[in-house]
């Protein structure tokens, strides 16, 4: 009978070295692709689906969630206390206990967000405190889309948040959009776009969609783009330079005499070409020179802590990412967590600070 269960236990390890193999040989055909190929990517070889949750670090899970849920027509689909495992992944002190709450936009499990609450765990204040758009660390936005982009401004003044400017119209790409950055508490910006023509169809949008992007403003553009693209193994879907057309009020509240000189670079990337979700941006101000944040962009502060990519071959994928000198700030083997299921899971930071989160359930 041993003899069976050695047999049966190098079997079993022959066949995980060879998915391995199979993965890595995958994920190097992919990566030699040109920028923005269409197809398989390195990260889609190893199976990272579009991110499935933003995290989001609040003091009030209500007060954070309701302009989504009252006046956006989103869901909560799961609440209750953090786990143990779940805030020791985080490195939290054993004092710290905690609540979240998850919400999503109606009939979809992805694009959504989990506010959660830390308690007793230590000094917190904002992530982007009292910041800029020109600031750098830290997500600066979630991305949503709307039908109806000046309502759900107007709901958001009502319930005494504040925005980067109000709706602005502009063109984008062969796009007509209306765009607007509204702010809640603790500095957490959601940018609203809507879009005029050519009409959207790629997935529901309604009076407010599934969050599709985030944004986040770096130093250096080109070494930014590149680690997502040569260490996540990401394609890039667009790399464009954007100033306004005439001076005027813009969505990133870039005074109207610099508007058209100052260039906004900005590229997106994602796990999977072609698709509408999952996408991570990246943005410079070339010409403004704004504080680094990127030291606060950590639990248990306030703010945007991170999305949560799926991923298929989470032990193949770890092992490419440290291939690439990727080391993971946070990593934890059996995390129970609350709709995502027990995990295994690892926070990655970009060279501002900001970290991104990869997990497969057990």
């Amino acid at each position: 009978m041993r003899a069976r269960a050695l047999i049966a236990g190098l079997i079993a390890a022959a066949r995980g070295l060879a998915a391995l193999g199979a993965a890595l040989a995958l994920a190097a055909a992919a990566s030699a692709q040109a920028p923005g190929a269409q197809g398989v990517t390195a990260a889609s070889a190893f199976g990272v689906a579009p991110w499935r949750e933003a995290v989001v670090s609040v003091a009030d899970l209500d007060a954070s969630a309701a302009w989504l849920i009252e006046d956006g027509g989103w869901q909560e689909v799961a609440a209750g206390p953090l786990s143990p495992a779940e805030l020791a992944y985080w490195k939290l002190p054993d004092t710290a206990a905690g609540a979240f709450r998850l919400v999503c936009a109606a009939g979809v499990e992805t694009g959504c967000i989990r506010f959660v609450r830390f308690d007793n765990a230590g000094p917190q204040r904002p992530i982007r405190l009292a910041a800029r758009p020109w600031d750098t660390g830290g997500i600066f936005s979630i991305m949503l889309r709307s039908e109806d982009v000046q309502s759900l401004f107007d709901a958001a003044i009502a319930r005494g948040w504040w925005a980067e400017s109000e709706p602005y119209r502009f063109a984008f790409a062969g796009s007509q959009l209306v765009n607007v950055v509204v702010q809640g508490p603790h500095g957490v910006n959601y940018a609203l776009y809507q879009r005029s023509a050519p009409p959207f169809t790629q997935f529901p949008v309604g009076r407010l969609s599934q969050a599709f992007n985030s944004m986040r403003m770096v130093k250096d553009q080109p070494k930014s783009l590149a680690w997502y693209r040569e260490v996540l193994g990401f394609a890039t879907l667009f790399d464009a330079p954007y100033t306004d057309p005439e001076p005027r009020p813009n969505n990133f509240s870039v005074p109207a005499n610099l508007a058209t000189t100052i260039v906004r670079q900005a590229a997106v990337v994602q796990p999977v070409l072609p698709g509408e979700t999952g996408r991570i941006e990246v943005m410079q101000f070339v010409g403004l020179a704004g504080r680094d944040l990127g030291a606060h962009a950590a639990p248990p502060n306030f703010g945007i802590i991170s999305v949560r990519y799926p991923v298929r071959a989470f032990d193949a994928y770890m092992a490419h990412l440290r291939a690439r000198g990727a080391a993971p700030a946070y990593q934890g083997q059996g995390v129970a967590i609350t709709g995502l299921g027990v995990v295994d899971i690892a926070a990655l930071r970009d060279p501002d600070g900001n970290l991104t989160e990869f997990y497969a359930a057990r």
